[in-house]
């Protein structure tokens, strides 16, 4: 775009977002501390004592609920970051495929439908449209229920197990 004039270097630096890259910067800062600091690690552990005895299928489908909870409480960024490190120490532990349980967490961490504060464009469209806290619960949770169950279904199927 740049080369054929669409775009000048003043727009591109007008769209850039201070905040936004703070929010990638501190995200992938807070992944690399959770990682080098071993609570990745023991919050897999964690996970699969407490899951000890669950079909993978199981534990793979309670781990995108689990990422589905949290993006609706903190941003789905952070969900992301906390829980991709996390599901690859859980896939170690259970010698399967990483990628399924990566997806689970990227899948699970964009979940963010039934609270009004998990997502900046949620605050906006509840402003804007005049929704209450109430319109997203009363919306968003059987849209995650319905998004849980088909990923849950899915993902295993997709990755053999």
């Amino acid at each position: 775009m740049l080369l054929f004039g669409v775009l000048a270097w003043r727009d591109i630096g007008n769209a850039l977002s201070s905040a936004v890259i703070m929010i990638v910067v501190v995200s992938l800062a807070l992944g690399m501390a959770l990682t080098k600091t071993g609570a990745t690690t023991w919050l897999a552990d964690l996970y699969l004592f407490l899951t000890a005895g669950l079909s993978p299928e199981a534990m793979l489908s309670g781990l995108i609920l689990l990422m589905a909870l949290l993006t609706n409480i903190v941003s789905n960024n952070a969900a992301a970051v906390i829980g991709t490190p996390v599901a690859i120490s859980i896939a170690n532990g259970l010698g399967l495929p990483a990628e399924a349980f990566v997806l689970a967490v990227l899948f699970g961490a964009n979940m963010s439908y039934a609270t009004p504060i998990a997502y900046k464009t949620n605050l906006l469209v509840m402003n804007a449209g005049g929704y209450t806290f109430g319109d997203f619960v009363r919306i968003g949770l059987p849209l995650t229920l319905i998004m849980w169950l088909s990923l849950s279904w899915l993902l295993p199927r997709l990755y053999g197990f």
